[in-house]
């Protein structure tokens, strides 16, 4: 009866285990998920912020606005090779 007694609580200890790498691994997932939103949430105020800099009207610019006014900018000629030219020098910095 001890022995199966001593099965039972370890197989009561290994599920407990088992629940709390299992929670290790969502708390984990869940600093991940929010280093990423971190991330893309500075990356777009930097964004905004570089656009009103350059472009200082667009901050009185609903969203639609600025969307039809930066595809206006990227149809005009050279837009597309200068955009490459950027992304070269981004990538070799």
């Amino acid at each position: 009866m001890d022995k199966e007694k001593s099965l039972l609580q370890q197989k009561a200890e290994a599920e407990k285990k088992a629940r709390q790498y299992e929670n290790q691994v969502k708390i984990l997932l869940n600093k991940q998920r929010d280093a990423e939103r971190h991330a893309r949430n500075h990356r777009l105020i930097v964004h905004g912020a570089i656009m009103e800099g350059v472009f200082p009207f667009t901050a009185s610019m609903e969203g639609e606005a600025i969307k039809a006014f930066l595809i206006a900018l990227s149809r005009l000629p050279g837009a597309a090779e200068t955009a490459r030219k950027a992304q070269e020098t981004k990538d070799e910095g």
